[in-house]
Protein backbone atom coordinates (compact mmCIF):
# COMPACT_ATOMS: atom_id res chain seq x y z
CA UNK A 1 0.00 0.00 0.00
CA UNK A 2 1.43 3.58 -0.83
CA UNK A 3 2.68 5.81 2.17
CA UNK A 4 -0.53 8.37 1.13
CA UNK A 5 -3.69 7.69 -0.01
CA UNK A 6 -5.38 9.81 -2.66
CA UNK A 7 -7.89 12.12 -1.32
CA UNK A 8 -6.66 12.53 2.21
CA UNK A 9 -4.52 15.80 1.62
CA UNK A 10 -0.83 16.21 2.33
CA UNK A 11 0.76 14.58 5.36
CA UNK A 12 -1.92 11.91 6.05
CA UNK A 13 -0.29 8.59 5.86
CA UNK A 14 -1.43 5.03 6.78
CA UNK A 15 -0.10 5.23 10.00
CA UNK A 16 -1.85 8.27 11.09
CA UNK A 17 -5.13 6.58 9.92
CA UNK A 18 -4.49 3.49 11.99
CA UNK A 19 -3.91 5.83 15.04
CA UNK A 20 -7.58 7.27 14.57
CA UNK A 21 -9.48 6.05 16.89
CA UNK A 22 -13.05 4.54 15.98
CA UNK A 23 -14.38 8.09 17.61
CA UNK A 24 -11.65 9.78 15.70
CA UNK A 25 -12.31 8.53 12.49
CA UNK A 26 -16.32 9.67 12.88
CA UNK A 27 -15.77 13.10 14.10
CA UNK A 28 -13.14 13.58 10.91
CA UNK A 29 -15.54 12.39 8.72
CA UNK A 30 -18.32 14.64 10.43
CA UNK A 31 -15.71 17.55 9.86
CA UNK A 32 -14.81 17.04 6.74
CA UNK A 33 -11.04 16.82 7.62
CA UNK A 34 -11.67 12.76 6.21
CA UNK A 35 -13.53 11.54 3.24
CA UNK A 36 -16.24 8.67 4.24
CA UNK A 37 -15.14 7.33 1.20
CA UNK A 38 -11.39 7.42 1.64
CA UNK A 39 -11.75 6.40 5.35
CA UNK A 40 -13.48 3.39 4.02
CA UNK A 41 -11.60 2.16 0.95
CA UNK A 42 -8.37 2.57 3.08
CA UNK A 43 -10.10 -0.15 6.32
CA UNK A 44 -11.38 -1.91 2.74
CA UNK A 45 -8.09 -2.75 0.99
CA UNK A 46 -6.40 -3.78 4.21
CA UNK A 47 -8.91 -5.98 5.25
CA UNK A 48 -8.68 -7.49 1.51
CA UNK A 49 -5.12 -8.12 1.63
CA UNK A 50 -4.29 -9.27 4.81
CA UNK A 51 -7.41 -10.36 6.44
CA UNK A 52 -8.21 -13.50 4.26
CA UNK A 53 -6.72 -16.80 4.38
CA UNK A 54 -3.20 -15.72 2.20
CA UNK A 55 0.30 -17.21 3.00
CA UNK A 56 0.55 -13.64 5.13
CA UNK A 57 -3.23 -13.40 5.77
CA UNK A 58 -5.03 -13.56 9.06
CA UNK A 59 -7.66 -15.29 8.09
CA UNK A 60 -10.07 -13.05 10.00
CA UNK A 61 -12.51 -12.36 7.43
CA UNK A 62 -15.07 -14.65 5.79
CA UNK A 63 -16.57 -12.01 3.10
CA UNK A 64 -15.24 -8.21 2.72
CA UNK A 65 -17.09 -5.61 0.84
CA UNK A 66 -16.33 -5.25 -2.61
CA UNK A 67 -17.81 -1.92 -2.67
CA UNK A 68 -20.20 0.19 -0.36
CA UNK A 69 -18.22 3.35 0.12
CA UNK A 70 -20.99 6.20 0.34
CA UNK A 71 -20.90 9.25 -2.05
CA UNK A 72 -22.43 11.50 0.92
CA UNK A 73 -22.43 10.82 4.36
CA UNK A 74 -25.70 10.45 6.54
CA UNK A 75 -26.40 11.90 9.66
CA UNK A 76 -25.40 9.35 12.88
CA UNK A 77 -23.71 9.12 15.39
CA UNK A 78 -21.42 6.41 13.60
CA UNK A 79 -21.03 8.32 10.39
CA UNK A 80 -18.82 7.23 7.78
CA UNK A 81 -17.32 4.53 9.67
CA UNK A 82 -16.55 0.97 8.54
CA UNK A 83 -17.29 -1.88 11.31
CA UNK A 84 -16.79 -5.55 10.54
CA UNK A 85 -19.18 -7.55 12.03
CA UNK A 86 -19.41 -11.17 13.26
CA UNK A 87 -20.47 -14.01 11.17
CA UNK A 88 -23.06 -14.59 13.61
CA UNK A 89 -25.08 -11.96 12.65
CA UNK A 90 -27.49 -12.24 9.73
CA UNK A 91 -26.77 -9.74 6.69
CA UNK A 92 -29.52 -9.13 4.35
CA UNK A 93 -27.45 -10.37 1.00
CA UNK A 94 -24.64 -10.75 2.88
CA UNK A 95 -22.88 -13.91 3.44
CA UNK A 96 -23.74 -14.85 7.06
CA UNK A 97 -22.40 -18.73 7.78
CA UNK A 98 -21.85 -18.53 11.74
CA UNK A 99 -18.55 -20.00 10.72
CA UNK A 100 -20.15 -23.48 9.58
CA UNK A 101 -20.07 -25.65 6.31
CA UNK A 102 -24.01 -25.72 7.15
CA UNK A 103 -24.85 -22.24 6.36
CA UNK A 104 -22.00 -21.72 3.53
CA UNK A 105 -22.58 -19.15 1.66
CA UNK A 106 -26.27 -18.84 3.19
CA UNK A 107 -27.64 -15.14 2.57
CA UNK A 108 -30.34 -14.12 4.94
CA UNK A 109 -33.04 -11.62 3.73
CA UNK A 110 -32.84 -9.63 6.97
CA UNK A 111 -30.33 -8.27 9.09
CA UNK A 112 -29.94 -8.75 12.74
CA UNK A 113 -31.26 -5.66 14.73
CA UNK A 114 -27.55 -5.10 16.51
CA UNK A 115 -26.22 -4.38 13.04
CA UNK A 116 -29.39 -2.51 11.82
CA UNK A 117 -29.27 -0.36 14.45
CA UNK A 118 -25.25 0.46 13.56
CA UNK A 119 -26.05 0.75 10.05
CA UNK A 120 -29.32 3.17 10.97
CA UNK A 121 -26.41 5.88 12.67
CA UNK A 122 -24.34 5.69 9.37
CA UNK A 123 -21.61 3.03 10.33
CA UNK A 124 -20.78 1.17 6.68
CA UNK A 125 -20.51 -3.10 7.09
CA UNK A 126 -16.99 -3.49 5.79
CA UNK A 127 -16.89 -7.05 6.33
CA UNK A 128 -18.10 -10.17 7.65
CA UNK A 129 -15.44 -12.02 10.59
CA UNK A 130 -14.58 -15.90 11.13
CA UNK A 131 -15.46 -17.00 14.08
CA UNK A 132 -15.58 -20.60 16.33
CA UNK A 133 -18.49 -22.53 14.47
CA UNK A 134 -21.71 -21.46 15.43
CA UNK A 135 -19.24 -19.36 18.56
CA UNK A 136 -18.42 -22.99 20.30
CA UNK A 137 -14.75 -22.77 20.95
CA UNK A 138 -12.59 -20.56 22.71
CA UNK A 139 -9.24 -20.62 20.23
CA UNK A 140 -11.15 -19.70 16.94
CA UNK A 141 -9.71 -23.08 15.61
CA UNK A 142 -12.98 -24.81 15.31
CA UNK A 143 -14.36 -22.55 11.52
CA UNK A 144 -15.48 -24.70 8.46
CA UNK A 145 -13.41 -21.40 7.19
CA UNK A 146 -9.86 -22.07 9.01
CA UNK A 147 -8.27 -21.23 12.11
CA UNK A 148 -7.51 -17.25 12.77
CA UNK A 149 -3.85 -15.91 13.36
CA UNK A 150 -2.88 -13.62 15.98
CA UNK A 151 -1.62 -10.61 14.91
CA UNK A 152 0.32 -10.34 17.21
CA UNK A 153 2.02 -13.99 16.52
CA UNK A 154 0.71 -15.47 13.61
CA UNK A 155 1.56 -19.57 15.30
CA UNK A 156 -0.83 -18.35 18.00
CA UNK A 157 -4.55 -18.35 18.59
CA UNK A 158 -6.58 -14.99 18.85
CA UNK A 159 -9.12 -16.69 21.09
CA UNK A 160 -12.49 -17.64 20.11
CA UNK A 161 -15.55 -17.50 19.40
CA UNK A 162 -15.30 -13.63 18.45
CA UNK A 163 -11.23 -14.44 17.38
CA UNK A 164 -12.17 -12.68 13.97
CA UNK A 165 -13.55 -9.46 15.23
CA UNK A 166 -10.74 -9.30 17.87
CA UNK A 167 -7.81 -9.76 15.39
CA UNK A 168 -9.42 -7.61 13.16
CA UNK A 169 -9.24 -4.64 15.29
CA UNK A 170 -5.72 -5.26 16.64
CA UNK A 171 -4.69 -6.30 13.35
CA UNK A 172 -5.42 -2.84 11.97
CA UNK A 173 -8.09 -4.37 9.54
CA UNK A 174 -11.12 -2.19 11.36
CA UNK A 175 -11.21 0.41 13.37
CA UNK A 176 -14.00 -1.16 15.54
CA UNK A 177 -15.77 -4.35 15.09
CA UNK A 178 -18.70 -6.25 16.88
CA UNK A 179 -18.98 -10.27 18.40
CA UNK A 180 -21.12 -12.06 20.39
CA UNK A 181 -20.25 -13.58 24.08
CA UNK A 182 -21.95 -16.80 25.22
CA UNK A 183 -18.99 -17.89 27.60
CA UNK A 184 -16.39 -15.20 27.56
CA UNK A 185 -16.24 -15.15 23.53
CA UNK A 186 -16.06 -11.27 23.70
CA UNK A 187 -13.67 -10.75 26.26
CA UNK A 188 -11.15 -13.58 25.78
CA UNK A 189 -10.06 -12.97 22.34
CA UNK A 190 -9.90 -9.13 24.09
CA UNK A 191 -7.62 -10.23 26.41
CA UNK A 192 -5.61 -12.76 23.66
CA UNK A 193 -4.61 -9.27 21.21
CA UNK A 194 -4.98 -6.53 23.39
CA UNK A 195 -7.71 -5.04 22.58
CA UNK A 196 -11.29 -4.10 24.69
CA UNK A 197 -13.94 -5.83 24.65
CA UNK A 198 -17.34 -5.72 26.22
CA UNK A 199 -20.30 -7.65 27.33
CA UNK A 200 -23.32 -6.10 28.12
CA UNK A 201 -25.92 -7.41 30.54
CA UNK A 202 -28.10 -9.86 29.07
CA UNK A 203 -31.19 -7.85 27.37
CA UNK A 204 -29.32 -4.87 26.75
CA UNK A 205 -28.88 -5.78 23.13
CA UNK A 206 -31.20 -7.66 21.00
CA UNK A 207 -30.51 -11.02 19.46
CA UNK A 208 -32.54 -10.86 16.49
CA UNK A 209 -30.77 -12.25 13.98
CA UNK A 210 -27.79 -13.46 16.02
CA UNK A 211 -27.43 -17.11 15.02
CA UNK A 212 -28.22 -18.61 18.70
CA UNK A 213 -25.80 -20.88 20.54
CA UNK A 214 -27.44 -21.22 23.84
CA UNK A 215 -30.17 -18.64 23.81
CA UNK A 216 -30.08 -17.68 27.73
CA UNK A 217 -26.87 -16.85 27.65
CA UNK A 218 -25.93 -15.15 24.21
CA UNK A 219 -24.98 -11.06 24.06
CA UNK A 220 -23.71 -8.85 21.47
CA UNK A 221 -20.79 -6.38 22.10
CA UNK A 222 -18.10 -4.31 20.77
CA UNK A 223 -14.73 -4.92 20.28
CA UNK A 224 -12.73 -1.63 20.06
CA UNK A 225 -9.27 -0.02 20.93
CA UNK A 226 -10.14 1.76 23.31
CA UNK A 227 -13.33 2.28 25.94
CA UNK A 228 -14.65 5.54 24.69
CA UNK A 229 -15.24 3.72 21.43
CA UNK A 230 -16.93 0.49 23.45
CA UNK A 231 -19.36 3.35 25.05
CA UNK A 232 -20.15 4.57 21.28
CA UNK A 233 -20.65 1.08 19.52
CA UNK A 234 -22.72 0.03 22.73
CA UNK A 235 -24.93 2.96 22.82
CA UNK A 236 -25.93 2.61 18.88
CA UNK A 237 -26.59 -0.83 19.27
CA UNK A 238 -28.93 -1.27 22.85
CA UNK A 239 -32.34 -1.10 23.41
CA UNK A 240 -35.93 -2.99 23.11
CA UNK A 241 -36.79 -4.72 20.57
CA UNK A 242 -40.38 -6.40 19.59
CA UNK A 243 -38.43 -8.99 17.91
CA UNK A 244 -36.93 -9.99 20.88
CA UNK A 245 -39.01 -10.40 24.37
CA UNK A 246 -35.68 -10.63 26.55
CA UNK A 247 -34.88 -7.57 24.95
CA UNK A 248 -34.77 -4.89 27.55
CA UNK A 249 -32.49 -2.06 26.69
CA UNK A 250 -30.91 -0.42 29.60
CA UNK A 251 -32.46 2.08 32.15
CA UNK A 252 -30.10 5.18 31.31
CA UNK A 253 -28.68 6.46 27.95
CA UNK A 254 -24.92 5.10 27.44
CA UNK A 255 -22.37 8.01 27.84
CA UNK A 256 -18.74 8.56 26.71
CA UNK A 257 -16.41 7.83 30.03
CA UNK A 258 -14.34 10.46 31.07
CA UNK A 259 -13.12 9.46 34.25
CA UNK A 260 -9.46 9.67 35.72
CA UNK A 261 -9.68 8.17 38.95
CA UNK A 262 -11.31 6.03 40.90
CA UNK A 263 -11.44 7.50 44.38
CA UNK A 264 -14.12 5.88 46.28
CA UNK A 265 -14.75 2.95 44.04
CA UNK A 266 -14.56 -0.34 45.42
CA UNK A 267 -13.03 -3.50 43.76
CA UNK A 268 -13.46 -7.10 44.98
CA UNK A 269 -10.88 -9.73 44.26
CA UNK A 270 -12.46 -13.18 44.92
CA UNK A 271 -10.17 -16.02 45.88
CA UNK A 272 -12.38 -18.38 43.82
CA UNK A 273 -11.39 -16.35 40.26
CA UNK A 274 -7.70 -15.69 41.34
CA UNK A 275 -5.91 -18.36 42.54
CA UNK A 276 -5.07 -21.52 40.74
CA UNK A 277 -3.62 -22.24 37.51
CA UNK A 278 -2.61 -18.71 36.21
CA UNK A 279 0.55 -18.26 34.79
CA UNK A 280 3.40 -16.12 36.61
CA UNK A 281 3.32 -12.77 33.78
CA UNK A 282 -0.60 -12.99 33.99
CA UNK A 283 -0.74 -12.60 37.69
CA UNK A 284 2.54 -10.36 37.47
CA UNK A 285 0.77 -7.65 35.02
CA UNK A 286 -2.79 -8.01 37.35
CA UNK A 287 -1.34 -7.46 40.42
CA UNK A 288 0.64 -4.69 38.93
CA UNK A 289 -3.01 -3.68 37.34
CA UNK A 290 -4.53 -3.57 41.11
CA UNK A 291 -1.83 -1.46 42.31
CA UNK A 292 -2.22 0.94 39.83
CA UNK A 293 -5.91 0.78 40.81
CA UNK A 294 -5.33 1.65 44.22
CA UNK A 295 -2.90 4.68 43.54
CA UNK A 296 -5.89 5.88 41.40
CA UNK A 297 -7.95 5.58 44.97
CA UNK A 298 -9.81 2.48 44.37
CA UNK A 299 -10.28 0.25 47.82
CA UNK A 300 -9.18 -3.50 46.76
CA UNK A 301 -10.85 -5.90 48.95
CA UNK A 302 -9.21 -9.50 48.82
CA UNK A 303 -12.17 -11.28 50.92
CA UNK A 304 -15.30 -10.83 48.89
CA UNK A 305 -16.20 -14.15 48.08
CA UNK A 306 -17.98 -16.11 45.13
CA UNK A 307 -18.39 -19.68 46.72
CA UNK A 308 -19.94 -20.93 43.90
CA UNK A 309 -18.02 -19.62 41.19
CA UNK A 310 -15.39 -23.08 40.69
CA UNK A 311 -18.78 -24.86 40.00
CA UNK A 312 -19.43 -22.45 36.90
CA UNK A 313 -17.23 -24.01 34.19
CA UNK A 314 -19.27 -27.72 35.11
CA UNK A 315 -22.52 -25.84 35.21
CA UNK A 316 -21.84 -23.87 31.69
CA UNK A 317 -20.54 -27.14 30.09
CA UNK A 318 -23.95 -28.65 30.53
CA UNK A 319 -26.36 -25.74 30.33
CA UNK A 320 -24.76 -24.09 26.82
CA UNK A 321 -24.77 -27.74 25.05
CA UNK A 322 -28.29 -28.06 26.00
CA UNK A 323 -29.64 -25.12 24.50
CA UNK A 324 -27.47 -25.48 21.60
CA UNK A 325 -29.33 -28.88 21.04
CA UNK A 326 -32.39 -27.63 20.75
CA UNK A 327 -30.95 -24.59 18.53
CA UNK A 328 -29.44 -26.33 16.20
CA UNK A 329 -32.10 -29.23 15.74
CA UNK A 330 -33.30 -26.34 12.94
CA UNK A 331 -30.27 -27.30 10.78
CA UNK A 332 -31.74 -30.32 9.49
CA UNK A 333 -31.52 -30.02 5.72
CA UNK A 334 -35.22 -29.36 5.06
CA UNK A 335 -35.79 -25.73 5.54
CA UNK A 336 -32.53 -24.17 4.82
CA UNK A 337 -28.55 -24.44 4.39
CA UNK A 338 -26.97 -27.67 3.25
CA UNK A 339 -28.22 -31.01 2.64
CA UNK A 340 -26.50 -33.60 1.99
CA UNK A 341 -26.86 -36.33 -1.01
CA UNK A 342 -27.99 -39.80 -0.15
CA UNK A 343 -28.50 -42.78 -2.12
CA UNK A 344 -31.33 -43.30 -4.31
CA UNK A 345 -33.22 -46.40 -5.53
CA UNK A 346 -32.90 -49.69 -3.71
CA UNK A 347 -30.30 -48.30 -1.50
CA UNK A 348 -32.59 -45.00 -0.35
CA UNK A 349 -31.63 -44.30 3.20
CA UNK A 350 -35.16 -41.90 3.73
CA UNK A 351 -36.07 -38.86 5.42
CA UNK A 352 -34.13 -40.09 8.46
CA UNK A 353 -30.84 -40.56 6.24
CA UNK A 354 -30.97 -37.45 4.57
CA UNK A 355 -30.85 -35.74 8.40
CA UNK A 356 -28.15 -37.73 9.51
CA UNK A 357 -26.06 -37.01 6.71
CA UNK A 358 -26.62 -33.53 6.46
CA UNK A 359 -25.94 -32.91 10.01
CA UNK A 360 -23.12 -35.28 9.65
CA UNK A 361 -21.67 -33.36 6.84
CA UNK A 362 -22.45 -30.19 8.21
CA UNK A 363 -21.52 -29.90 11.69
CA UNK A 364 -17.70 -30.01 12.55
CA UNK A 365 -16.86 -32.11 15.40
CA UNK A 366 -16.73 -29.80 18.73
CA UNK A 367 -20.05 -28.83 17.18
CA UNK A 368 -21.36 -32.53 17.20
CA UNK A 369 -19.40 -33.05 20.47
CA UNK A 370 -21.48 -29.94 22.63
CA UNK A 371 -25.13 -31.32 20.86
CA UNK A 372 -24.09 -34.42 22.09
CA UNK A 373 -23.27 -33.64 25.31
CA UNK A 374 -26.20 -31.18 25.49
CA UNK A 375 -28.87 -33.87 24.25
CA UNK A 376 -27.38 -36.52 26.72
CA UNK A 377 -28.33 -33.63 29.63
CA UNK A 378 -31.75 -33.02 28.43
CA UNK A 379 -32.70 -37.00 28.19
CA UNK A 380 -35.37 -39.29 30.12
CA UNK A 381 -33.32 -39.97 33.82
CA UNK A 382 -30.78 -37.55 33.33
CA UNK A 383 -32.24 -34.34 33.08
CA UNK A 384 -32.55 -33.44 36.67
CA UNK A 385 -29.87 -35.34 37.53
CA UNK A 386 -27.53 -32.69 34.77
CA UNK A 387 -29.43 -29.85 33.51
CA UNK A 388 -31.66 -29.30 36.65
CA UNK A 389 -28.69 -29.14 38.75
CA UNK A 390 -26.48 -26.86 36.52
CA UNK A 391 -29.94 -24.50 36.49
CA UNK A 392 -29.46 -24.42 40.59
CA UNK A 393 -25.83 -23.73 40.36
CA UNK A 394 -26.29 -20.98 38.01
CA UNK A 395 -29.31 -19.67 40.57
CA UNK A 396 -26.31 -19.76 43.16
CA UNK A 397 -24.03 -18.22 41.30
CA UNK A 398 -26.25 -15.20 40.08
CA UNK A 399 -26.91 -15.09 44.43
CA UNK A 400 -23.25 -14.95 45.33
CA UNK A 401 -22.45 -12.31 42.80
CA UNK A 402 -25.47 -10.18 44.23
CA UNK A 403 -24.22 -10.78 47.97
CA UNK A 404 -21.05 -9.78 46.47
CA UNK A 405 -22.39 -6.16 45.45
CA UNK A 406 -23.42 -5.19 48.96
CA UNK A 407 -19.62 -4.69 49.80
CA UNK A 408 -17.92 -3.83 46.58
CA UNK A 409 -18.76 -1.97 43.43
CA UNK A 410 -16.63 -4.14 40.83
CA UNK A 411 -15.42 -8.00 40.73
CA UNK A 412 -11.88 -7.63 38.90
CA UNK A 413 -10.37 -10.94 37.66
CA UNK A 414 -7.38 -11.67 34.97
CA UNK A 415 -9.72 -12.29 31.75
CA UNK A 416 -8.14 -15.56 30.98
CA UNK A 417 -5.14 -17.57 32.79
CA UNK A 418 -2.92 -17.62 30.14
CA UNK A 419 -1.58 -15.59 27.07
CA UNK A 420 -2.52 -16.64 23.63
CA UNK A 421 -1.29 -20.17 23.25
CA UNK A 422 -0.08 -21.76 20.06
CA UNK A 423 -2.37 -23.15 17.48
CA UNK A 424 -3.21 -26.80 17.60
CA UNK A 425 -1.89 -26.72 21.29
CA UNK A 426 -5.55 -27.59 22.65
CA UNK A 427 -7.24 -29.12 20.07
CA UNK A 428 -6.75 -32.63 20.95
CA UNK A 429 -7.62 -32.15 24.73
CA UNK A 430 -11.27 -30.57 24.86
CA UNK A 431 -11.11 -29.98 28.88
CA UNK A 432 -8.09 -27.98 28.97
CA UNK A 433 -9.86 -25.79 26.11
CA UNK A 434 -12.80 -25.25 28.25
CA UNK A 435 -10.92 -24.25 30.97
CA UNK A 436 -9.72 -20.87 29.01
CA UNK A 437 -13.03 -20.07 29.89
CA UNK A 438 -12.90 -19.99 33.64
CA UNK A 439 -12.60 -16.38 34.42
CA UNK A 440 -15.40 -15.40 32.14
CA UNK A 441 -18.37 -17.97 32.39
CA UNK A 442 -19.96 -16.68 35.62
CA UNK A 443 -20.65 -13.13 34.72
CA UNK A 444 -23.09 -14.77 32.17
CA UNK A 445 -24.36 -17.57 33.82
CA UNK A 446 -25.73 -14.42 35.91
CA UNK A 447 -26.13 -11.99 33.28
CA UNK A 448 -24.09 -9.53 34.50
CA UNK A 449 -22.23 -6.63 32.67
CA UNK A 450 -18.14 -7.11 31.84
CA UNK A 451 -15.28 -6.29 30.17
CA UNK A 452 -11.93 -7.06 29.25
CA UNK A 453 -9.19 -4.23 29.06
CA UNK A 454 -5.24 -4.90 28.01
CA UNK A 455 -2.79 -4.16 31.28
CA UNK A 456 0.28 -5.22 29.46
CA UNK A 457 2.01 -8.23 28.43
CA UNK A 458 3.73 -11.02 29.73
CA UNK A 459 5.73 -13.69 28.05
CA UNK A 460 8.73 -11.18 27.55
CA UNK A 461 11.10 -13.80 29.74
CA UNK A 462 10.23 -16.71 27.38
CA UNK A 463 10.63 -14.08 24.14
CA UNK A 464 7.13 -14.50 23.05
CA UNK A 465 5.71 -11.69 21.01
CA UNK A 466 7.01 -9.61 18.77
CA UNK A 467 10.61 -8.84 19.46
CA UNK A 468 10.49 -11.06 22.01
CA UNK A 469 8.42 -8.26 24.39
CA UNK A 470 5.57 -10.44 24.94
CA UNK A 471 1.97 -11.10 24.74
CA UNK A 472 -1.06 -9.09 25.61
CA UNK A 473 -2.80 -9.80 28.94
CA UNK A 474 -6.24 -8.81 29.57
CA UNK A 475 -7.94 -7.03 33.17
CA UNK A 476 -11.96 -8.21 33.68
CA UNK A 477 -13.76 -5.65 35.77
CA UNK A 478 -18.07 -7.29 35.93
CA UNK A 479 -20.30 -4.69 38.09
CA UNK A 480 -23.97 -5.42 38.62
CA UNK A 481 -27.02 -5.86 36.33
CA UNK A 482 -27.14 -2.27 34.23
CA UNK A 483 -23.66 -1.13 35.21
CA UNK A 484 -22.71 -0.39 32.32
CA UNK A 485 -21.81 3.56 32.18
CA UNK A 486 -20.71 3.18 35.94
CA UNK A 487 -18.30 0.05 34.04
CA UNK A 488 -16.84 2.01 31.25
CA UNK A 489 -16.09 4.70 33.19
CA UNK A 490 -13.84 2.64 35.72
CA UNK A 491 -12.50 0.39 32.82
CA UNK A 492 -11.62 4.05 30.96
CA UNK A 493 -9.74 5.84 34.19
CA UNK A 494 -7.39 2.53 34.51
CA UNK A 495 -7.49 2.16 30.33
CA UNK A 496 -5.87 5.93 30.66
CA UNK A 497 -3.76 4.97 33.37
CA UNK A 498 -1.93 2.27 32.35
CA UNK A 499 -1.74 3.34 28.65
CA UNK A 500 -1.03 0.02 27.19
CA UNK A 501 0.07 0.78 23.33
CA UNK A 502 -1.55 -1.92 21.40
CA UNK A 503 -0.03 -0.81 18.13
CA UNK A 504 2.81 -3.08 17.81
CA UNK A 505 0.03 -5.74 16.76
CA UNK A 506 -0.31 -3.82 13.04
CA UNK A 507 2.80 -1.41 13.42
Amino acid sequence: MPDQLPGLGAGVSDRDLLRLSGAAGVAAVASGELGATELFEFYRSRAAAHGTDSEDGLNCYTWVAEDGAPESVTAGALAGSPVAVKDLFCTAGVPSQAGSRMLADYRPPYTATAVARLLDAGALLLGKTNQDEFAMGSSNEHSAFGPVRNPWDRTRVPGGSSGGSAAAVAAGLAPWAIGTDTGGSIRQPAALCGIVGLKPTYGAISRYGMIAFASSLDQAGPLTRDVSDAALLLAAMVGRDPMDATSVGLPEAVTVPSRTDLEGVRLGVPAELSGAHIESGVRAAFDETLDRAQGLGAVVDTEVELPHARQGLAAYYVLAPAEASSNLARFDGVRYGLRAQTSTGDGDQGLMGMYTATRHDGFGPEVRRRIMLGTYALSSGYYDAYYGRAQRVRTLIAQDFKRAFEHVDFIVTPTSAEVAFELGAKTDDPWSMYLNDYFTVPMPLAGLPAISIPCGLAGAESGLGPGGNGLPVGFQIAGPPFSENRLLEVAHALQESIGFDGSVAWL
